[in-house]
């Protein structure tokens, strides 16, 4: 599967579409590859669109580049990439990303351990292989 980086600003930024499920309800999420993310994170907005409750999640806390630690809460879902749907425990945080930029992140846990990433910015597309 082969996407195209997205423009903010000036940069050019591996951002793909996936779909965010829960339990028949489904919601339509950009994310960021970002190899620098233990997890996957997403916006507690796309676990109030999806129904998760927080109630009764232990939370847990992730520190950004700039220092500032964040909490967030983890839950199960199915990810679905180019039409390859699979099960992953994603993390639910206020203003993800700083409320700055209007996407989640998937990271090492349950994107890089799922497929072979070949970023290729001289074409501004990143490519995934293999599902595993």
């Amino acid at each position: 599967m082969r996407f195209n980086y997205r423009e903010y600003g000036d940069v050019m930024r591996p951002v793909i579409p996936v779909i965010i499920s829960y339990h028949g309800s489904y919601f339509q999420y950009s994310v960021l590859i970002d190899s620098g993310a233990d997890r996957c994170l997403f916006d507690s907005e796309v676990a109030s669109a999806l129904g998760i409750s927080r109630e009764g999640r232990t939370t847990r806390e992730a520190m950004g580049v700039g220092g500032k630690i964040s909490t967030y809460y983890m839950h199960p879902v199915t990810m679905t990439v180019g039409g390859q749907s699979y099960q992953i425990e994603a993390g639910f945080m206020d203003n993800v990303g700083g409320g700055i930029v209007p996407y989640g992140f998937v990271g090492q846990k349950g994107f890089f351990d799922k497929f072979v990433i070949i970023f290729d910015s001289s074409r501004n597309e990143v490519e995934l292989q293999g599902y595993r």
